[in-house]
């Protein structure tokens, strides 16, 4: 069997034998279906939302809990198997670093979009049903929002992989990657607002565009404008409209598949270059 396959399922096997699959889907299926219903909820009614709106939330929600969750996934992918002693095992092997790498990265990611099916599957499901919205709206609005979800997501289990090649000590691993995840997603785009309001007459769209683009996380959100209207709230948001880069959807996915590709390539020249 293909080294990458088998790394892959080794991966898949242990996230499922400790429950990892079943929690994170079961967080995004509750939080998914409290921001379908929450919103009408306060009115007094239970209506579903409109694609737009509900989009609006799930973007809102999963720009924080998708770079989490590939946190908590990947943090120990390699210093994790040091301290057990199984890197060295494993590459006495006939596996190269490399198909290492690509093995616990198909594994991955493979569990978060399985987890992204389950957790968000259901809330598709019953939107379709409780409206008379067309299928095939439905479907290509949630399938960009899921890819350029797990585009999100590749972003920072790559991150992660960079951090256990780096670090000695799986607590060191995950205390750099919280603080890495707390920057990207949190600080960025508050000091992002900031730099605007106070260089408003002297900051030119170009150069706001290199800041956006600059962000991962703003990425995944200027992707999710672009591919279906937001809705009323999302149009008055500050950081919606911040993320209005002028590109087109392929463009930014392909900036997207830029970030992947470059932090695969790091990851594995640090692989290359560690010492065990």
């Amino acid at each position: 069997m293909n080294p990458v396959l088998t790394i892959a399922g080794k991966e898949i096997r242990d996230s499922l034998r400790n429950r990892w699959l079943l929690m994170i889907s079961l967080i995004l299926l509750v939080l998914s279906l409290c921001v379908s219903f929450g919103g009408s909820a306060i009115s007094g009614s239970l209506d579903m939302p409109s694609v737009g709106s509900l989009l609006s939330g799930l973007v809102t929600l999963s720009v924080f809990l998708l770079p989490l969750a590939a946190i908590l996934l990947s943090y120990d992918a390699f210093v994790g198997e040091e301290e057990a002693g199984t890197l060295l095992l494993m590459l006495t092997y006939p596996v190269t670093k490399l198909e290492m790498l690509l093995g616990k990265f198909l594994g991955h990611i493979s569990l978060l979009a399985m987890a992204c099916l389950l957790g968000f599957g259901p809330t598709v499901a019953l939107l379709l049903v409780a409206t008379k919205l067309p299928a095939a709206e439905v479907l290509q609005a949630f399938g960009h929002f899921i890819a350029s979800g797990l585009l999100l997501a590749m972003v920072f289990i790559l991150l992660g992989y960079l951090i256990s090649l780096s670090v000695r000590e799986k607590a060191r691993a995950l205390g750099a990657l919280l603080f890495i995840w707390f920057l990207v997603v949190l600080i960025y785009d508050l000091a992002l607002l900031a730099t605007v309001v106070a260089l408003a007459d002297v900051l030119s769209r170009q150069t706001l565009n290199l800041m956006i683009l600059a962000n991962p996380a703003d990425i995944f959100r200027a992707l999710n404008l672009l591919t279906v209207d937001l809705g009323p709230q999302a149009g008055q948001s500050a950081l919606a409209a911040l993320s209005q880069t002028g590109l087109g959807l392929g463009s930014l996915y392909a900036l997207m598949l830029c970030w992947v590709l470059a932090l695969l390539a790091i990851c594995q020249l640090r692989f290359v270059r560690k010492t065990l």
